[in-house]
């Protein structure tokens, strides 16, 4: 990059004609202007003149002469007159290696105190999904790092897979663990709605020094407006697609949907759209599949997608966690139940699903995961029964198997935090493991 091409980025993202209107009122978080003019989308700054500060916002609804607006921090201070100019733009994201250890707000601006990104490159946060006749089909298993999706729910480069749990069941932990261990070239990692609290430990403990080296982290909290957490969904979508673009193969890693969703509802609801599904509004149902549909392959590189939805209730069919499952290409359920029991990760495999596993796993692997799912069903129906005493050894050959091979596929299924699981040695020993057992029988 030449010595003055960030200065000639900046003149190129300059408004050399400023569109001007006043705010006329602020209800919550919405805020009303007579002017400027401007289109859906666009940014503006209002100027409040007590605080001497500028306030990002954008514009999310136009109504005859009047503008409506959301600010990507608090509103406190604005009042009835502050000036409002256009800056005729669109939020766009600074992308370069550079981006690689870095931390981003919503806005994607860094916020980690080690200076801007400096790079002349901008890419804009609103994208087309790649064109489907240009996708390549996904053939190979991407490694996680985590035996029980490596060797029972194995994921292809370029698909995009829900991880479904409820709180405090270990989403978060999941996310840090795959990050860690993945042989992906880059991840890219959405913190969501988050508590600000978790975001320092996440980084500390669960994602550590190791996988923040060839991360982008993107933070929006909780106490943030919901134009910040909404839309750093979309800049770390954007941070993915750039480095698909230099061929690499990248993780994008969002947690989590449930609050994205949350955050346009209070946008939607703030613009005047009314409630549809449990008070969500129509914006949400047309947003998701808009955003999700960005990960995949492209004829360059691959983003493969790792979705966290907090299911409200431990209820899989509320209204985000059935739209979600509907659009991604499988899903992966956290079980309280397992949690309870000290086993980590809490994956219920039997009530998880890849959409893809037939496509990128080879037929002896198929037939060995096919086989030690049927026993873990098999131990599942008859586990009343057994608990209860009820049940007699030799009374059915399927359930005896079950019961003797159940302490050795849940060490296969378990896993420290800071275990690594290469994905070669975890298919043989998935193959031991179900060979044996066969030879057996």
């Amino acid at each position: 990059m030449g010595m003055f091409d960030k200065y000639v980025a900046v003149v190129d993202h300059t408004e050399t004609i400023k569109q001007i209107g006043r705010v006329k009122s602020v209800r919550g978080m919405s805020i009303e202007s007579l002017g400027p003019q401007a289109q859906v989308g666009e940014l503006c700054s209002i100027y409040v003149e007590r605080q001497k500060r500028s306030v990002l916002a954008e514009v999310i609804g136009l109504r005859d002469a009047a503008v409506y607006l959301a600010a990507y921090a608090p509103t406190e201070g604005i009042e009835v007159g502050n000036p409002v100019t256009g800056m005729g733009e669109t939020l766009s994201v600074p992308v370069s290696e550079r981006l690689l250890g870095r931390i981003l707000d919503g806005s994607g601006k860094p916020i980690d105190g080690k200076g801007d990104i400096g790079s002349a490159v901008y890419y804009p946060a609103f994208q087309t999904p790649p064109d489907v006749l240009n996708r390549r089909p996904i053939t190979e298993q991407v490694e996680t790092g985590i035996r029980a999706i490596d060797a029972l729910v194995a994921v292809g480069k370029g698909q995009r897979l829900g991880i479904f749990s409820g709180s405090g069941v270990g989403k978060s932990t999941l996310v840090g663990m795959i990050a860690r261990n993945t042989a992906a070239d880059v991840n890219v990692i959405a913190l969501i709605g988050e508590r600000g609290r978790e975001v320092r430990e996440f980084l500390d403990n669960d994602l550590g020094p190791e996988g923040l080296e060839r991360s982008v982290v993107v933070v929006a909290t909780s106490d943030q407006p919901a134009l910040a957490r909404l839309r750093a969904a979309y800049v770390a979508t954007t941070v993915a697609e750039f480095f698909r673009d230099q061929g690499r193969d990248v993780i994008l890693m969002f947690d989590s949907v449930t609050r994205f969703a949350r955050a346009q509802r209070e946008i939607g609801l703030a613009r005047g759209e009314g409630p549809a599904s449990r008070g969500f509004p129509p914006s949400v149902d047309a947003i998701l599949p808009q955003l999700l549909e960005r990960c995949g392959t492209s004829d360059r590189g691959t983003v493969t997608g790792f979705f966290s939805v907090l299911v409200e209730g431990d209820d899989l069919d509320e209204p985000v966690s059935d739209a979600v499952r509907g659009i991604l290409d499988g899903h992966v359920v956290l079980s309280r139940r397992l949690a309870q029991r000290y086993h980590y990760p809490a994956i219920d495999v039997l009530g998880s699903v890849s959409r893809l596993e037939t496509r990128v796993t080879s037929p002896e692997h198929r037939r060995a995961a096919g086989f030690i799912r049927r026993l873990m069903a098999v131990y599942q129906e008859a586990e009343d029964l057994i608990n209860a005493g009820v049940y007699t050894r030799g009374t059915n050959p399927e359930v005896d198997a079950a019961i003797e091979m159940r302490p050795r596929i849940n060490a296969l299924l378990q896993q420290e935090i800071e275990e690594k699981a290469p994905l070669e040695s975890v298919i043989a020993n998935l193959l031991v493991l179900a060979s044996n057992r066969e030879n057996d029988a």
